[in-house]
């Protein structure tokens, strides 16, 4: 068996062109859209990952704001920041870049974002709408994990998704997404992490299985149920190679599966374009 590839490049490319023509349609009525940074420190995976968002921005036509604070930066700056989006009209949706340097708050720089312009979908109002299945703002990895395997047929609704991971970014909150009763979801998930006995057992009864924890080919063939499919949302450097949860040889077993680079990563950006986009239509009416 040959998995079919989830492309997430490809996907994300079409959704950049229907958010495009929504950008447009929102400058046609004297209205242009506006996504914020802030950046603090020098880390550089932090860095890059900015800079693809700001190039996305330029490429469907959103206005980039940018907030770079130096490693000294205190707590008080950081909130200073983030006071400074939430008050601007020009600045629909924002974020605060994570991690922060050591000894700065994060969730307290989070909690500060107004929740109507946070466009990861993290701070705690939106993640409670969530938990009451009336989410508002969808975090951006997790929706963009459900819309690939939408796009690709992949039977999700009454199976079983096994989720390893636990993080607040995407385990967390992909759990209670795909536990909702809405098209693309209303599946039965397991949560399950590194510390859990008999790990393999448990995502071999997995007809879905995502990988969000962040270990170099953890998921491997064996423990892969013929013809699931498997997602790839952990990442790891090794150098300035990017290696994934989900090892290789997955592809040989699974009957989808994310590639190494272009799976999750071109969703999660085009996630937060059309959060960005959504909430300048939501302020104008």
């Amino acid at each position: 068996m040959t998995a079919t590839l989830l492309d997430g490049e490809r996907l994300a490319q079409q959704m950049k062109s229907e958010i495009a023509v929504r950008v447009k349609a929102l400058g046609a009525a004297g209205r242009t859209v506006g996504l914020g940074t802030i950046l603090v420190g020098d880390d550089v995976p932090s860095a890059r990952y900015v800079a693809l968002k700001h190039e996305d921005c330029a490429e469907v036509g959103i206005a980039s704001h940018h907030v770079h604070l130096g490693s000294e930066a205190t707590q008080r700056d950081v909130h200073e920041a983030v006071r400074s989006f939430n008050e601007d009209p020009s600045v629909d949706a924002f974020l605060v870049q994570v991690p922060l340097p050591g000894g700065l708050d994060e969730e307290a720089a989070l909690f500060a974002v107004d929740p109507d312009k946070d466009v990861d979908g993290l701070h705690p109002v939106n993640l409670g709408r969530l938990v009451q299945g009336v989410p508002r703002v969808l975090p951006c990895t997790p929706a963009g994990i459900v819309a690939l395997l939408a796009a690709y047929s992949v039977p999700v609704e009454g199976r079983h998704v096994v989720v390893i991971g636990r993080g607040l970014t995407i385990g967390r909150p992909l759990a209670l997404l795909l536990a909702t009763k809405r098209p693309g979801c209303n599946a039965a998930v397991t949560v399950v992490h590194t510390g859990v006995q008999d790990l393999a057992s448990i995502v071999a009864t997995g007809d879905v299985v995502v990988a969000a924890a962040g270990r170099a080919g953890l998921v491997t063939s064996e423990m892969i149920k013929p013809g699931a499919a498997v997602v790839g949302a952990g990442t790891t450097w090794a150098g300035r190679r990017l290696l994934s949860d989900v090892a290789d040889d997955v592809a040989g077993v699974a009957g989808w599966v994310t590639p190494r680079i272009g799976g999750v990563g071109p969703m999660t950006r085009a996630m937060l374009l059309s959060n960005a986009v959504t909430a300048a239509e939501r302020r104008a009416g």
